[in-house]
């Protein structure tokens, strides 16, 4: 471990900042329940959503939104889920109860990613909806080009009606929680795919 600008950086492996090529090959998202403080600040976040919406958009329609989920709201967000997973499962059990305020309390900050599709569009609803991972993912690069490290989550939350009730508006639908923050211990790589699994020359 060591430290920059008070900020405790782990795994110099990982969101390799010397390029910008460096950090699409060493791109590592962070465990949100091992995310500390400090987080984006005010500043920091909007450029981060800024470069969210700079991403691929068949007919300019931005089919995605993000919802802010300030610090001092997050126990609201915690009874919320207690309350739709209650709901939803009322022989629910303790460490159940817990996990849903666990997912609502980790990480500094929290943005909630809405699949926003246009109706009526003559872009299909496919479209619209990989746009709204590739807005996430772009998300995602300016938070770790800013020293941060994010993770996206989906989960029970993002597929009940009454937490999409609470974020989203018409047909919208939650595609994420975004947690964003520092590292608060090291990080380790994940499986990766083998190349040759996944990239072959078309040939017919």
């Amino acid at each position: 471990m060591r430290r920059k600008g008070g900020r405790a950086i782990w795994n110099a492996m990982f969101n390799d900042r010397t390029s910008p090529l460096s950090l699409l090959q060493t791109r590592r998202s962070g465990k949100p329940r091992d995310l500390i403080a400090p987080g984006p600040d005010e500043g920091q976040l909007r450029a981060i959503l800024e470069v969210a919406q700079r991403t691929p958009d068949h007919g300019k329609l931005a089919p995605w939104r993000f919802v802010i989920v300030p610090l001092e709201k997050r126990g609201t967000l915690a009874t919320l889920l207690e309350n739709a997973y209650r709901a939803e499962k009322p022989d629910a059990g303790r460490l159940e109860i817990e996990a849903m305020h666990q997912f609502a309390h980790q990480a500094p900050t929290l943005v909630v990613a809405l699949s926003a599709p246009v109706e009526g569009s003559k872009i299909p609803l496919w479209e619209q909806q990989l746009s709204v991972g590739a807005a996430i993912m772009n998300l995602l690069h300016a938070t770790h080009a800013l020293g941060f490290a994010g993770g996206w989550l989906t989960g029970w939350p993002s597929y009940n009606e009454d937490v999409r009730a609470a974020f989203a508006q018409g047909n919208e639908r939650i595609a994420g929680f975004v947690f964003i923050g520092t590292p608060g211990k090291a990080q380790e790589e994940r499986p990766r795919p083998e190349y040759d699994n996944i990239v072959s020359v078309w040939d017919r």
